[in-house]
């Protein structure tokens, strides 16, 4: 008898030493959805519109069909448990540029290093496999914990976009973030 696609091992993309990527399958969209839906979570990622479970799945579809876009989840190695969601975005190779995302969308996950380790695999993997010179993040000003991390990953603040997100009846500027590979190479002396 074989065994049910949800039963088999998943594939481990980037394996740290206490997280790995893999790339997101579809029984992983619940999970997803309702982070995407979480208003505490949207007010600090750029969230509007609310999510469908149909909707993720087409997401899902247009993002392994996008050459300028890779997509994982972040699971803890201890019990394969998904805590976040990352990848690269907007991949310019003419310039040697992307963007990155992070959510740990596991409240509880918070604050242990798990991010840091993700994004620490996320770069590696863009300076050293894509051959990209620099990746970029913009954050929510009034999230002074992403500002905070991002400056611990290594990410250095380049500007701010006055007023470039609105949320629950409010602008909000966000900060421009960015790391370069010799930077990158720098911190893993």
């Amino acid at each position: 008898m074989m065994p049910l696609e949800r039963d088999m091992p998943r594939p481990v993309f980037l394996s740290g030493k206490r997280v790995y990527l893999r790339p997101v399958e579809k029984d992983d969209l619940p999970l997803l959805q309702t982070w995407a839906n979480d208003a505490e979570l949207r007010g600090l990622t750029f969230g509007v519109t609310p999510t469908s479970l149909s909707g993720m799945e087409a997401h899902l579809d247009r993002v392994r069909t996008d050459s300028d876009r890779v997509w994982f989840v972040v699971a803890l190695k201890e019990n394969d448990q998904v805590v976040g969601e990352c990848g690269l975005l907007r991949m310019f190779h003419a310039w040697r540029t992307t963007e990155l995302s992070i959510i740990i969308g596991d409240k509880t996950a918070w604050g242990k290093g798990y991010g840091a380790e993700a994004v620490y695999l996320l770069l590696d993997y863009a300076f050293g496999y894509l051959n990209f010179h620099r990746a970029a993040m913009g954050v929510v000003r009034s999230n002074a914990r992403a500002i905070q991390f991002c400056q611990k990953v290594g990410f250095k603040r380049e500007g701010v976009e006055r007023d470039g997100y609105y949320f629950n009846h409010a602008y909000q500027d966000i900060v421009r973030m960015s790391i370069l590979e010799d930077e990158f190479r720098a911190l893993c002396r």
